[in-house]
């Protein structure tokens, strides 16, 4: 016996026909084969969409090796045609408001315009970003945290454009977005850590009031700790470090207990790019200097403990190394409230603190330490 699904599904093919003013033949090509029906004008404009979306492989001249205007270039294409997909995409879900692909194409054409304007640095499509967000802002059923993420899109491109603003201006939109942040989502993380990085950034005056407003704040832990870090670093100047571990290659290390040395306490990373730029100076300081009595001590914000070891052996970083697999939040990081590396420190022949400001003139300050 047919089942009723069967029986529904014949009637309507039954209705289209009658509908279209053809016979239905009692056989068919179609009917006999099964061959799939021809895709529709929507269909080819998704599958049109599709490839639009896939990023430009890099030119095979390059080799690997592309020089800085070779990069230049790329981005700007790279931008262009992610706002290209973006326009792409908001053609496909206007014609085809119906297509069952409508949907995603909304959210691809809001991804590819985040691309452009955030990645790729294609400002012509700024105002279409904003406009979409917009528009998005409107939906009833969007949800508290994707209005949160919207926000949050929107202070990033605020910072963003301060990159080229000199350093007062640019630490000043950065205190003013944390602060918007913090009123409207007072239990949310991000507003305090921008702030944070504020006062990280910030004189020392400010630095410490700053630091002192977010302890005795509803910030999360994790900020709070942040920022008892940075009351601890500018209380720490003067005095001895408690900074003691078992270094990756064994050695046992308390800086406190080096007297007559003059230490460089340097907080970096393998993956920090000014970090590793800066290693050719630090070891020829550290060859020329080693033998008057100057000590280096690596605290290393890495994650992956052998590529940590195989950089230093490859370089011949002699000095001890601290690791704990954790990033950013590395032990002596959190504690001394180091939020940008590479940060680098000199503690004196008395096992003190002197200089938080180590990386210029490396050679000069440690020989002046040196000769006290």
């Amino acid at each position: 016996m047919k089942s009723l699904k069967g029986y529904f599904d014949g009637l309507t093919l039954f209705v289209w026909v009658i509908c279209l003013g053809v016979a239905l033949p009692v056989t068919s090509a179609a009917a006999t084969t099964n061959e799939p029906a021809a895709p529709s004008e929507a269909d080819l404009a998704w599958k049109a969409l599709q490839k639009a979306l896939q990023p430009p492989m890099p030119p095979a001249e390059w080799q690997g090796h592309p020089t800085d205007e070779q990069l230049r270039a790329f981005r700007a294409e790279q931008g262009q045609r992610a706002g290209e997909a973006a326009d792409q995409a908001k053609t496909f879900y206007t014609q085809y408001p119906n297509h069952p692909k409508a949907a995603e194409a909304r959210r691809r054409e809001l991804d590819m315009l985040r691309v452009a304007v955030l990645q790729l640095g294609n400002t012509n499509k700024l105002a279409d970003l904003e406009a979409r967000e917009q528009e998005k802002l409107k939906d009833p059923n969007l949800s508290e945290n994707e209005r949160y993420q919207l926000r949050l899109q929107a202070v990033n491109r605020t910072l963003m454009a301060a990159r080229g603003e000199d350093e007062p201006a640019m630490l000043s939109k950065m205190e003013k977005s944390a602060r918007e942040l913090i009123k409207e989502y007072p239990k949310k993380a991000e507003g305090y850590q921008l702030l944070v990085q504020v006062a990280g950034q910030s004189d020392e005056g400010k630095m410490r009031d700053l630091a002192k407003e977010i302890v005795a704040s509803e910030a999360p832990e994790d900020a709070k700790e942040s920022a008892q870090g940075l009351l601890k670093k500018m209380d720490s100047l003067g005095k001895p470090l408690d900074i003691k571990f078992t270094a990756v290659d064994g050695r046992e290390v308390d800086v406190a207990q080096m007297p007559g040395k003059v230490v460089l306490i340097d907080f970096w990373a393998t993956w920090c790019g000014p970090c590793v730029g800066e290693v050719p100076h630090v070891l020829e300081v550290y060859h020329d200097l080693h033998d008057k009595g100057f000590e280096i001590v690596g605290i290393s914000f890495d994650q992956d403990k052998k590529k940590l070891e195989d950089f230093v052996g490859d370089k011949q970083m002699k000095w001890p190394q601290y690791f704990d697999g954790k990033g950013w939040g590395n032990k002596f990081g959190r504690q001394y409230g180091i939020n940008s590396i590479p940060t680098m420190w000199l503690v004196d022949k008395k096992g003190n603190l002197r200089m938080m400001e180590a990386r210029g003139g490396l050679r000069e300050k440690v020989e002046k330490l040196l000769a006290e």
